[in-house]
Parts: structure tokens; C-alpha cells; sequence
């Protein structure tokens, strides 16, 4: 009996996000820094025309003017949530954007003329890529940290970049690109963890028994070589002392943070950190809060194109053909430098949001300077008292610096876990990590303490951690264990 195709028609349903170009424009301004900032704002500036320096004025009578429901779409319908309004922020007051030279913010050198992240741009720019693939491997570099590691998932960067970027992609593409970025030099940038950086960088080796043996023993024995467990390593490769000894050789010139090597690579030029935020003290101890927008200036609908609108508008050339077509690109450019206007003020509210949620709870530090009174603080703190997203916040924290009195600071240097002490008194992090150091480096070196050993230091101290949580906090502080301390 002959076989029957058959077609069947099935109905699924599946939820995802999509945002508006109104949308993702707003959320790429919020996660660029003051400089890059100022420079996309002098760029549109220059390919819109209909985008010119001024003070905002009234718009066009409600019969002139083109449809707005889209440009005026609210924060609130997208997860950007609800600002506070200046009667909101108890201590301290919000400036204009443009302070006096009196308040002028500092210029902190930093690192060198070149930095890590034009450097691999450089080598982003020489691979044969596509335009979206060259998108994607961008967002990447901005993602390694300072050691030039990849610590956010595969999985992480495909939604950021559709929500950030609005660009569609998968895990199997972010791979292939990733993969490309860690040919690049130095050896081992982009890796995940220690193992595949220590990898990278054994492959790029001339090819040899000793590159055989080093390979086998960071993919197989990671765990031994970290600890150096000599004896079983041997037994394990089934190699001779001498043979040891070269291949040991050979894996402690790796480089476990290639990262931060770029700078000796690099040269001896000074780049410069240019803060987001500064934040003063008075003598009375309030804070005063300043955006810095500097170089950025106010800005308005073009009144030419506003004039040509409604000229266009009243004339009776409007249902010839020209005159719809340019009655048309002047509704289209105006309405593309409206949308612009309100995503600047939506990252101005966003950031001024967020630097006063942590102003307020971290007041003490910016008052003192002393790192011991920051208290514990997580994104979804600064979250639930602004009404943003978190991962709003975290773009914002990720990317800004604030200057204070003390100094200039990352925002993400005041966000860590807490911990309560047996009196009720909360704790960050911070302030636990930094005993925890001072009591390793008082330590007698020629018998160092063990974790259980400094789980009781830090018991006497007030602190009743468990072992595995100063294992953690050590290993956070890159400092070895007690054997390796000697």
C-alpha cells in the first residue's frame, strides 16, 4: 500500500522581548560612559539636521505638528520605572548639569595611551568578520574584565545583546566570535576560567613533548598543578624529576591575568579617567550631587525644520507629490531628533537615579572616605528604591565613575555582600575581606595560618565564618594557602 504524506499544522506559543529603536537607543546611552557620551551626542548633532543647540522651546501647535505617541512613549512601559522628583532626596541637592570651574572635575591618569580595549578593538577591526559578527565581538571586549577574562555566560551575553543592542543572535554565534577574539594577543584573552586560559596560552607553544606534557597536565590535573602536588603529578604522567622540572618551568611563565600585562605591552602614555558623577562634602557634612555634562549641550528641535513644517503644512503644494515627500522627511528627521531629546533626559534621569539611591546608602562612606563603614549593598537594592531594572542598574554601575572627595571610584566598587556580626551589627564584604588580609599579612611566615586557624583569628575578632567562606574570601584576595605562604 502506497505511503501517504500528510501535512499537520501546529500552534505554539512563546514569549520574548522586543524593544522599540526608541527603547534600545535609551538604553545605549545609559551605558555609555560621560566621554563616549559627549561624543555620540556631537555626532548626532552633525547627521541630523534637525537637531541643533538650544534650549528647548514649545513645540508646534497641535495641528502642525507630527504624531509624538511613539517619541513620548513613558519610562515606566519599559522597565525603566518611576524617577524620584528632587523633593524626594532628603540630604543633599541636585545641580544643573554645568557646574563652575570651581567644581571642576578632576582628570585621574590611568594606565596608558592605548588602552586594553582599543587594543583589541585594533585586532577586532583586522579579522574578515561580518558587520553583525563585528557587533557581537565588540560587546565581548567590553565584557572581558581587568584580568581579560569572560566571566558572564555565553547564555548572558546573547540577552544583553538583544536587549541592549537589539541585536538577534545564539549561543553558537557568540561562540564562533569568542573563539576568534582569543586568538588574539596576549594569550589566554577571553578566556572563562583559569584552565581554558592557561590552555590558550600552551597552544600557541612550538610544538614539543614538553608542550604535550603541559597541556595534559592543565586539561587532566588542573587541581594538582594548582596546588602542586609534585609527587602525584609525576606519578600520574609517569615522568622523571628532571622532565618535571622542565615542564614546571614551562607552566609558571603562563600568565594567569593576560589582562593585565596590556599595559606594560603597551607603552608609557597616560589615558584619563573623566568621572560621570562628582559628589562634594560641606562642612556640615551634606552631599551635593553633580552630573557631569560638561561638554554636552542642551538640546532642541531645529526651528527651521518647526518653520518648514508649517509652511509645507499651509501651502497649497501639499497634495503634490514633492511636497508630500518633503513634507514627509521633514516629520521623519524631526521626529528622529525628538526621540533623541527624550533619550537623553531618560539617561540623565536613569543615572541621576541611581548615583542618589547610592548616595543614600552609602552616605557614611562619602561623608568619611573609610572603606570600613560601607555598608552592605546589592544591585537589587539600588533597584527596588529607584523602581529600575537591575539589569539597568548594572549598566549603569558597570560603566560610571564618581568623584569624590577621596578620590575616583568605580560604582561597582560600593556594591558587596553583607554579613551580620552576633550583636545585630551589619557588615560589608569589603570590610570582612579587609581583616581578613590584615590578619594574613601579621601572620608569622614561617607557620602561616590554615583556613580553620584564621576561622578562629577572625571568631576572636567578632567574625564567625565558616571555613569555607575564608577559603572564599582568600582566594577572592588572590592570596594562596598556607603552604604556599611560606
Amino acid at each position: 500500500m502506497p505511503q501517504v504524506n500528510t501535512l499537520q499544522q501546529t500552534q505554539s506559543q512563546t514569549q520574548g522581548l522586543t524593544l522599540s529603536p526608541q527603547q534600545v537607543m535609551a538604553l545605549k546611552l545609559i551605558e555609555l560612559p560621560t566621554v563616549e557620551f559627549e561624543e555620540k551626542v556631537r555626532a548626532e548633532l552633525i547627521e541630523n539636521p534637525a537637531l541643533e543647540e538650544g534650549k528647548e522651546e514649545t513645540l508646534p501647535t497641535e495641528e502642525n505638528t507630527y504624531e509624538e505617541d511613539s517619541a513620548q512613549e513613558s519610562v515606566e512601559d519599559w522597565d525603566l520605572g518611576d524617577y524620584r522628583t528632587e523633593d524626594d532626596i532628603p540630604d543633599y541637592k541636585l545641580r544643573e548639569d554645568n557646574y563652575s570651574t570651581e567644581n571642576k572635575a578632576e582628570n585621574i591618569p590611568f594606565s596608558d595611551s592605548v588602552s586594553f580595549y582599543e587594543t583589541l578593538l585594533q585586532q577586532l577591526d583586522m579579522q574578515d568578520l561580518s558587520a553583525h559578527e563585528w557587533e557581537i565581538g565588540e560587546y565581548i571586549i567590553g565584557s572581558l574584565d581587568d584580568d581579560g577574562w569572560l566571566r558572564k555566560s555565553i547564555e548572558s551575553i546573547v540577552d544583553e545583546l538583544t536587549i541592549y543592542r537589539g541585536i538577534e543572535t545564539d549561543v553558537a554565534e557568540v561562540e564562533h566570535v569568542l573563539h576568534t577574539i582569543q586568538d588574539f594577543d596576549p594569550a589566554g584573552i577571553g578566556a572563562r576560567d583559569l584552565k581554558e586560559c592557561l590552555l590558550l596560552q600552551i597552544e600557541r607553544k612550538t610544538d614539543s613533548p614538553i608542550k604535550d606534557l603541559a597541556y595534559k597536565i592543565i586539561s587532566k590535573y588542573t587541581d594538582d598543578f594548582t596546588h602542586k602536588r609534585k609527587e602525584r603529578l609525576m606519578a600520574s604522567l609517569g615522568i622523571d624529576e628532571a622532565t618535571y622540572t622542565e615542564v614546571w618551568s614551562e607552566l609558571t611563565k603562563l600568565n594567569p591575568r593576560p589582562g593585565s600585562s596590556m599595559g606594560e605591552v603597551i607603552g608609557k602614555n597616560l589615558q584619563q579617567i573623566t568621572p560621570d558623577f562628582i559628589v562634594e562634602t560641606d562642612t556640615e557634612g551634606g552631599l551635593s550631587l553633580t552630573l557631569n555634562g560638561r561638554n554636552v549641550p542642551e538640546l532642541r528641535l531645529s526651528q527651521d525644520f518647526l518653520l518648514m513644517i508649517e509652511e509645507y503644512s499651509h501651502t497649497k503644494k501639499e497634495n503634490q507629490r514633492e511636497s508630500r515627500e518633503a513634507l514627509l522627511f521633514l516629520k521623519q528627521k524631526i521626529e528622529s531628533a525628538q526621540n533623541f531629546i527624550n533619550a537623553v533626559k531618560q539617561r540623565r534621569e536613569t543615572l541621576t537615579a541611581t548615583m542618589t539611591t547610592i548616595l543614600e546608602l552609602q552616605k557614611n562612606f562619602f561623608v568619611e572616605g573609610d572603606e570600613s563603614v560601607l555598608r552592605p549593598m546589592i544591585l537589587k537594592d539600588v533597584a527596588d528604591r529607584t523602581g529600575l531594572d537591575i539589569s539597568t542598574i548594572s549598566r549603569v554601575s558597570n560603566s560610571k565613575y564618581v568623584q569624590t572627595d577621596f578620590g575616583i571610584f568605580p560604582l561597582k566598587y560600593f556594591f558587596s555582600d553583607g554579613y551580620t556580626t552576633a550583636e545585630g551589627e551589619e557588615l560589608s564584604v569589603k570590610h570582612i575581606k579587609r581583616i581578613l588580609k590584615e590578619t594574613i599579612e601579621t601572620e608569622n611566615k614561617n607557620e602561616p595560618y590554615t583556613d580553620e586557624e584564621l576561622v578562629l583569628k577572625l571568631k576572636e575578632q567578632g567574625f564567625d565564618l565558616a571555613r569555607r567562606t575564608i577559603a572564599k574570601y582568600r582566594q577572592q584576595l588572590q592570596i594562596p594557602v598556607a603552604r604556599l605562604r611560606k
